[in-house]
Parts: structure tokens; sequence; C-alpha cells
């Protein structure tokens, strides 16, 4: 067995894994945090000995990680470069939709196995290069039933659910205190999300704020964010007196506390990471039921859940939550304690298994 283990060391049990990740995004939304969160956890793990991340020469990724240790950076600034600096390794963990395709062309010149993870619930294209892509991934993974649904026809594989984490950071609360004495007296309803209207759903929350601005004046929403609509939502929302547009925060869990309900209206969602961390802050949160939010938020248990592009419903919805603490305090409290299933430990267990595995 000695002998054994002498001549093949990667079986050992004590063997250490070498791990790429790509991800080729330029910006930084909830796909790059969750790599992020990903990345920060293996670090920890002594099973893992380095990790390597493919990604833009620009990208906000080298920040958040550059003081996380054995982390090494390769530049990528398409799905053909980077390989031969990236060179061999255990695995391969495509976090994006280039990713993949990265990916599938470095286990052609390395024979290295891949997975990918999928974080959107819209259709893939059934064209034959993401045919070729996902059959080929070593596995498929799904951060919610909804996305697993959508790719396991790609997949030779069973897919794995592996949901996103929370972000473990400790909010500022002066900073909400400082918010919430801006607004004293007023019930206020936060929403944190890329000004982006078909999938956020912003205009959604605006015409249910239209809808509330005489009947209900001490409500008030708060809007967090950036995103190429923008100036047209701030035009069409220029009357109302109920809306505040807060621009983007890069510290905005520290704004979070502040908020006594959180509107998530979204047209379509993988899962929604921001309703984790907005449940980690004592946040009630009533959001669309569609895509993966629901793997989160359980009606009337973890959350309230109305119907997706329907301004009236959700008006409804924020009303009776307004008018119903014990209904807020009793979703908080629930929420809470379904948060250890979310946590990046938990993801990088999951993930680091999966590895193992392969």
């Amino acid at each position: 067995m000695l002998l054994y283990l002498l001549l093949y060391p990667k079986y050992s049990s004590e063997a250490l894994l070498q791990i790429i990740h790509v991800n080729l995004a330029k910006g930084f939304r909830g796909g790059e945090r969750q790599t992020v969160l990903l990345i920060q956890a293996l670090a920890k793990r002594k099973a893992v000995k380095q990790q390597t991340l493919v990604c833009q020469p620009l990208s906000p990724l080298r920040d958040e990680l550059s003081d996380t240790p054995n982390v090494r950076f390769v530049n990528a600034t398409s799905q053909l470069a980077g390989h031969w600096r990236a060179g061999k390794a255990d695995i391969v963990h495509a976090h994006e939709a280039k990713a993949v395709h990265w990916a599938w062309l470095h286990k052609k010149l390395f024979r290295t196995p891949y997975i990918l993870t999928r974080r959107v619930d819209t259709p893939i294209k059934r064209k034959w290069s993401n045919v070729v892509f996902y059959r080929n991934a070593h596995r498929c993974v799904a951060i919610s039933s909804a996305i697993a649904n959508e790719i396991g026809s790609l997949s030779p594989q069973p897919i794995p659910l592996i949901p996103s984490a929370f972000s473990p950071s400790t909010p500022n609360l002066t900073v909400a205190k400082t918010l919430q004495d801006t607004y004293s007296g007023r019930f206020i309803v936060g929403h944190v999300g890329a000004l982006v209207d078909r999938h956020k759903g912003q205009r959604v929350l605006l015409e249910a704020a239209r809808q509330l601005a005489h009947t209900h004046p001490e409500i008030l929403f708060l809007f967090f964010g950036r995103g190429e609509d923008a100036s047209l939502l701030h035009k069409e929302s220029a009357e109302l007196g109920n809306v505040v547009w807060m621009g983007f925060k890069p510290d905005v869990n520290d704004y979070l506390p502040a908020f006594d309900l959180f509107a998530f209206p979204s047209r379509n969602e993988g899962l929604g990471s921001v309703l984790l961390d907005v449940m980690n802050t004592n946040v009630p949160v009533i959001a669309s039921d569609v895509g993966g939010i629901p793997d989160i938020v359980k009606h009337l248990e973890t959350g309230f859940l109305v119907p997706p592009n329907n301004a009236e419903r959700l008006a409804e919805g924020i009303v009776a939550l307004r008018q119903d603490d014990s209904l807020r305090n009793r979703l908080v409290t629930t929420a809470l304690s379904t948060l250890s299933n979310y946590s990046s430990e938990a993801m990088a267990s999951a993930y680091l298994s999966l590895y193992r595995a392969l």
C-alpha cells in the first residue's frame, strides 16, 4: 500500500488539490461575489494546495482576492487566452458562460476535467457548441432547482444542487442608523440590484410605489444600484415623492439593517443571493415567485412571495407586512434559522466533495 501511494500520490486521501477557477466577467455582480466567497473558503481548507484564478486583467476579482493565500492569477481576455500559463491542475471550475468555453478547450489541451456552475435561470440555447460544452463537463452544478431543471437535459450526469452563500461581513450599524434617522418616521422598503428592469423588475416596484403614494405616504422606497436603465427609471419616477435613488454603494450591506422590508420584484432570477445577505441582517423579504427565489423564500415561512410582474399584488403584500409586526418578526426568525445551509463554508464543503469525487 505504501508503494502504491508513493507511485500514485494523487490517489491518496491526503493528496492536495490544485484547482483552476475561471471567471471572465469584466464587472462584479452576484456570480463574481460567489466566486470570491468560494475561493476564500477553500483557501482555509488543508485539502487545497493551490488555487489559480483565470480572469480579465482588470477584473475586480483581483482586488477582492489580493489577500487570500495560495491564489495566483492568470490573465485571459478571451476564451482562447491563458491556457499555457494556467497549466495543469486536478480540476477546472467554470463560474460563468465564457468560462465554460475556456474549460472545454483546457480539457482538450491538458486533459483536465472540468465542472461548471450555472447561476442564471434563462433558457440555454441548444446550439451545438453549448451541447458539446455541457455534455463534456464532468458535472454541471445548479444553484437552484429551477436551474437544475433547465440544464438537466444537457448533462448525462446527475445535477448537483449547490446554492449560493451569503456574505459573512458584519454591517456597520452606524451607517444604517444614520439612514434611519434621515427618514425618521418612515417605513423603509429597500431594494438592491442592478438597474436592469428586464431582469430585476424595478418598474414593478415603482408601480407599487405609485399605487401606495397617497394611501400609505409613510412607506418610503429606497433603490440601491446602478445599471443600463438608471436614467430612464429616474425619469419615469421623477414625480414620486416616496421614491429615493441611492445610487451604487460598494458597502451596501451596511445599509441593509436600516430597512423595515426588502422588496425583490425580479422578473427572472437564478437564486437571488442578495436575499441571503438581507436575511442575515434581520430584515424580512417580499419577493417574486420566480426562478430559484422559492428555494430561499418559502411563503409565510422565510418570506412573502407574490406573482412576478404584478405591481398590485406586490403593493398588497407590502401593506400586509407593514401592518403586521408579528408576521415580519416571524419571517425574520425562521429565515435566520435556515442560513447555516447557505454559508460559504457549507458551499466550499459541497464543492470540495465534488472535486474529490472526480
